[in-house]
């Protein structure tokens, strides 16, 4: 009697791994699948920017480590939180 409850318990238990492993995993799937266009964000990112190949160059490296790039020209770096906290060895923030 014991080993048949033992017996259900295991499977079930397997059945809820495996689901949490199919979940868990689409997801990273899904986030890999949708990494976006640095170099057209960070061109705009920049445009406004007077050194501009350091700013691209900046940019480019946190985009690709973080796969965002806040809106706009400047500032809005809440919205990639990743992005925003990303500092130089000088302790500076290394995103434009």
């Amino acid at each position: 009697m014991a080993s048949a409850k033992t017996s259900i318990l295991f499977v079930i238990l397997c059945v809820v791994l495996v689901h949490e492993v199919l979940v868990f995993g689409g997801e990273q799937l899904q986030a890999e699948a949708q990494t976006i266009d640095c170099k057209s964000k960070c061109n705009y990112r920049c445009s406004k920017a007077s050194r501009h190949k350091m700013c691209i160059r900046a940019c480019n490296t946190c985009c690709k480590r973080c796969n965002c790039v806040p809106p706009g020209t400047s500032g809005n770096e809440d919205v990639c939180p990743c992005y925003a906290n990303m500092t130089t060895h000088g302790g500076r923030h290394k995103c434009p």
